[in-house]
């Protein structure tokens, strides 16, 4: 397969593509479209791997993610015996989410904390990037400065493990901070991925702008966020192709050029 794109987060093994998950892949085969499958527990994880083992051009990871936390008691074992599987690229989607739970305390805070640093150290331990889901409690301007409480957070454990692991690496998906976060996060060899919501919204354009081309991801994070074209309806991996396109003219640089970097971006981080 001619691979041209990478969408470096998607959870097509979700159910909403229970009834036509083959012919969405074949299609992603066509178009050139490679995957990355990304687990938010140990039970999505396992679908991620087994469409992973059965076509080429999909790869997953495997991790439990901070909104399901409370659902799952994580298991390095379990997840060590996953990730050891040829077809797992990345350690994830791990992280913080400042936003989503019911009530956001320091003991919340503090267990989503626990569980993100035994992720890193488990893809450490494995040599493998992790996936990083991280959503503050607020990016709405609240007197003149917007929230970016949990990617501040997220730079000073992700600083912390660098020290004691130069080899620590990875993707920060969906990425809604600011330049400065950016910035941060760059310097500790974490790439930045953006989803199709830049193709009707114009908050990242300053970040997209600003950062270099050679730390950016494209993403659908799909069944979610489809593209302006597609607004309210399931989103899939072919909407990388429109991500990679909106990136190229928010920045004003040739799309084939875009491309072609964005691709080798994915190959390199993730060794595919």
């Amino acid at each position: 397969m001619n691979v041209r794109y990478v969408d470096a987060h998607c959870h097509i093994q979700f159910e909403q593509y229970a009834e036509d998950d083959i012919e969405l892949i074949e299609q992603m085969k066509r178009k050139g479209v490679a995957g990355i499958v990304v687990g938010v527990d140990l039970e999505s994880s396992k679908k991620a791997i087994a469409l992973a083992e059965k076509y080429e051009h999909l790869y997953a990871a495997v991790g439990l993610h901070p909104n399901y936390e409370s659902d799952e008691w994580y298991e390095v074992s379990k997840y060590r015996g996953l990730a050891r599987s040829s077809r797992v690229v990345a350690i994830g989607e791990c992280g913080l989410d400042y936003f989503r739970p019911t009530e956001v305390n320091e003991e919340v805070k503090e267990k989503q904390k626990e569980i993100l640093n035994d992720q890193i150290s488990l893809a450490v331990e494995l040599d493998k990037p992790l996936i990083i889901h991280c959503r503050p409690s607020s990016v709405k301007a609240t007197e003149g400065k917007p929230s970016y409480d949990a990617y501040q957070e997220l730079v000073v454990i992700l600083k912390e493990a660098k020290a004691t692991y130069p080899k620590l690496r990875g993707d920060i998906h969906f990425f809604v901070g600011g330049v400065e976060e950016a910035n941060a996060l760059i310097a500790l060899d974490f790439a930045l991925s953006f989803t199709a919501v830049i193709t009707f919204a114009r908050d990242y354009d300053a970040v997209i702008c600003a950062i270099p081309l050679t730390s950016i991801l494209t993403e659908t994070d799909a069944p979610y966020v489809a593209p302006v074209s597609r607004r309210g309806k399931r989103n899939d991996p072919l909407a990388v192709i429109d991500v990679a396109l909106k990136i190229a003219e928010i920045r004003g640089e040739d799309p084939e050029t875009v491309r072609v970097t964005l691709l080798a971006n994915a190959k390199r981080l993730f060794s595919l």
